[in-house]
């Protein structure tokens, strides 16, 4: 055989033997992930998303609010007492139970076995990997698959919110769940020392796939603290070691303050007015709202920089839940503001992958156009834009521009990336669209 030969069937060979092992997964997964992984440099390498600033229209905010004033001065104030009627409570909502008086609190608690997952085995599946957790600890025998499947059916959801996990336990399982905003360190360990491991939802600072440390939303289950070291025992399903991961009172206290100190717990039903005993006031969700609408108050005024920021967005984040949309819209301008004056390392480009609630004060306060400016901006700074939620708002101020094609595209991307998500699919219902 001549030299040449040799080498055609050389060549022909490892060409064939290197086919074949790209057929088998964990090779596929390794090469794919590397592929991914350099896409995704050269893309926030030339679109850094730090950069992307959102700019309320001051002009139209200014006019609303002087609109919003004028009709709260011309509203004829009622003379007669009203009659109070209780609302109904949800047939899913705990029933509130009297507030007793709290037992102090040990120096020192820790909840047992707690079982450990991983969020390992897909694209951003720490929101599935810590309900599992909390799930599994009462018993339950599902896996954290099947969480997955429930709550992103799209693999690379950028973000699963805390309803969808709490919506997952309460439909799904046997299982109760409930959300907390406005959260404290003394509820946390309140929890802890009576075996309710709360999920806590808080900001990080990791390197991403783009090869850069920065600012992004996590979860973890809180399951013991010890005051004379200042720490928090908490399972952390994406760091190494993290069946034993620590956190001291001030690292958890600056990291779940970016996310309006919201926590979720799950419970058995049986044990629910054991639980809201021990919320206290927090039994009911409206204290929440309002504790961090002031909390976020006073760190505005005395918190610098990122954290300043954060506190405004709260604010904003907390008067949506009590249906505020004007003050929480002057909210959010005042943090987007502040967001700008931050360099660009600083900058926490994901806010709104986590927290939408600025469109809900814009769209509910008629800034249209600040919806649709901000959500281009989110979509825009995303190398792949897996947010069902900023194309779901877009979708509706579209709608009431007279955009309705541009409407039905972005559900139908909603719906894309959130397979079944019930705004969307309502929305496209109503527009006459098809999937």
């Amino acid at each position: 055989m001549k030299p040449w030969q040799t080498v055609v069937l050389v060549a022909l060979a490892l060409l064939i033997f290197g086919s074949l092992l790209m057929l088998l997964p964990p090779v596929q997964e390794r090469v794919f992930w590397r592929v991914d992984q350099l896409r995704l440099r050269v893309f926030y390498a030339l679109n850094p998303p730090e950069e992307e600033v959102f700019k309320p229209d001051v002009q139209v905010a200014a006019i609303v609010k002087a609109t919003l004033t004028q009709m709260v001065a011309q509203t004829p104030v009622a003379t007669a007492s009203p009659t109070v009627v209780p609302s109904p409570t949800a047939p899913d909502a705990p029933t509130q139970a009297p507030t007793p008086t709290l037992a102090p609190l040990p120096p020192a608690a820790t909840v047992a076995e707690v079982p450990y997952i991983d969020q390992h085995y897909g694209y951003n599946n720490c929101a599935p990997a810590n309900l599992t957790m909390a799930l599994k600890f009462w018993g339950w025998g599902g896996a954290r698959e099947d969480v997955s499947a429930a709550v992103k059916p799209f693999p690379k959801d950028k973000n699963v919110m805390p309803y969808e996990l709490a919506d997952f336990v309460n439909g799904q399982t046997r299982m109760r769940a409930l959300v907390r905003m406005g959260g404290t360190t003394e509820v946390l360990k309140r929890l802890i020392a009576s075996g309710f491991p709360p999920i806590v939802e808080r900001g990080v600072l990791l390197r991403d796939l783009s090869g850069k440390v920065s600012w992004m939303g996590h979860y973890q289950v809180a399951y013991g603290y010890d005051d004379s070291q200042g720490k928090f025992q908490v399972m952390d399903s994406y760091e190494e070691g993290g069946d034993h991961f620590t956190q001291t009172y001030d690292e958890m206290s600056k990291g779940w303050r970016s996310f309006t100190n919201t926590f979720v717990v799950v419970y058995p039903p049986e044990r629910e007015g054991e639980l809201l005993a021990l919320l206290g006031p927090y039994a009911d969700e409206n204290y929440g709202f309002t504790t961090a609408v002031q909390t976020a108050s006073d760190e505005a005024v005395t918190l610098t920089g990122q954290d300043q920021f954060f506190a405004m967005y709260n604010r904003g984040s907390a008067l949506v839940k009590l249906q505020d949309y004007a003050g929480a819209a002057d909210a959010y301008d005042q943090a987007f503001s502040l967001y700008a004056a931050l360099t660009g390392s600083q900058r926490p480009w994901r806010i709104v992958w986590y927290q939408t609630g600025p469109y809900f004060a814009y769209f509910n306060t008629g800034r249209l156009q600040d919806v649709i400016g901000l959500a281009d901006k989110t979509i825009k700074s995303a190398s792949e834009p897996f947010l069902e939620e900023s194309f779901y708002w877009r979708a509706r101020a579209k709608a009431q521009t007279g955009d309705v094609q541009g409407a039905i595209d972005d559900l139908n991307k909603s719906l894309e990336y959130h397979p079944n998500f019930g705004p969307s699919v309502v929305l496209l219902q109503q527009l006459g669209g098809t999937q």
